[in-house]
């Protein structure tokens, strides 16, 4: 257990990298930028990841830190770019990504890797023109009439997360592809679940309107940040559509390699998880932060552990 929640070193960084078979001193580095990408901001994926074999955790690192990167364009806060000056460098570096993932190198810090690991497991480009597509939209759009209109943004920020992923957890079946683009879709919804308040800081309402409607909440009443009893219904609502999403992922998990059904499982049930914590905070997504509890994550990355130890 102390292993999975260390930070992450240098000593368990090369290791994983010998184990992975990349030698190039240039390449390595590409890695170990991503992992520590991960390993800052993506505190829950991250410990998801080290419940795989270290072969091929450098794999997933790259994923990440090529999501986080585009992410940290459109979203940081901080930044003194206008939209359309954000815009243009998502614009910019997403055209030279596709362009290297294209011909398969890049001298890009973090595209590096991700090159490098399209190239190694197969994995479709489209993903990542979605993937961009959908940062894309953040910059100008700002609320979705349905849900249909939502699930084309959410099919590029998260389904093909899944996609990804795929390949490297070595699926047993070609079947598993659609559970996995579930469960990428359910890990996204609950996080507009609790991000409600975030994301009205930057202009956002990603529940679709639709749904507003059906429980006869205004935008102007969400937008006033108070957990009245419809906005409570309408959040409820919103819950009962990630749990039918990770329900059907489910099966999907046993489509995997054996080595790679551990770390699914325990980021399927840390990332759904956050819905249970949005019950546990009586809805009260305005004020507070729902977070899985300290408890629970040793709890399953524990019993996740203990299955996955045999494969390292």
């Amino acid at each position: 257990m102390q292993t999975i929640d260390r930070e992450p070193g240098i000593r368990l960084s090369k290791r994983e990298l010998a184990s992975a078979g990349i030698t190039d001193a240039k390449l390595r580095e590409s890695y170990q930028l991503c992992r520590k990408l991960n390993a800052k901001h993506g505190k829950t994926y991250f410990l998801a990841t080290r419940l795989l074999p270290p072969a091929k955790r450098p794999y997933v690192h790259a994923l990440y830190g090529f999501a986080r990167y585009a992410d940290e364009i459109v979203d940081d806060l901080a930044s003194t770019l206008s939209p359309t000056e954000k815009a243009q460098a998502l614009t910019t570096w997403g055209d030279q990504v596709l362009h290297d993932l294209r011909s398969g190198k890049s001298d890009d810090n973090v595209a590096a890797a991700l090159v490098d690991t399209v190239n190694r497991w197969q994995i479709p480009i489209e993903h990542f023109e979605a993937f961009l597509k959908s940062m894309q939209m953040d910059l100008t759009v700002t609320q979705y009439p349905t849900y249909e209109h939502l699930y084309e943004y959410v099919y590029g920020s998260a389904a093909v997360i899944g996609l990804q992923m795929v390949p490297i957890l070595e699926p047993l079946s070609a079947d598993a592809y659609e559970p996995a683009k579930d469960l990428g879709i359910a890990f996204q919804l609950a996080n507009f679940i609790r991000d409600v308040g975030e994301d009205l800081d930057r202009g956002r309402i990603y529940l679709p309107l639709e749904d507003l409607a059906k429980f006869d909440v205004s935008i102007d009443e969400f937008k006033e940040r108070k957990v009245t009893p419809r906005i409570k219904e309408l959040l409820k609502y919103e819950i009962a559509r990630v749990r039918e999403l990770e329900r059907r992922s489910i099966p999907g998990i046993k489509l995997l390699a054996a080595s790679s059904q551990p770390c699914i499982d325990a980021a399927r049930i840390l990332y759904c998880g956050i819905v249970d914590a949005v019950e546990d905070i009586d809805y009260k997504v305005f004020d507070k932060r729902a977070k899985v509890s300290n408890w629970k994550r040793v709890k399953v990355a524990g019993n996740a552990w203990r299955k996955a130890r045999k494969y390292f």
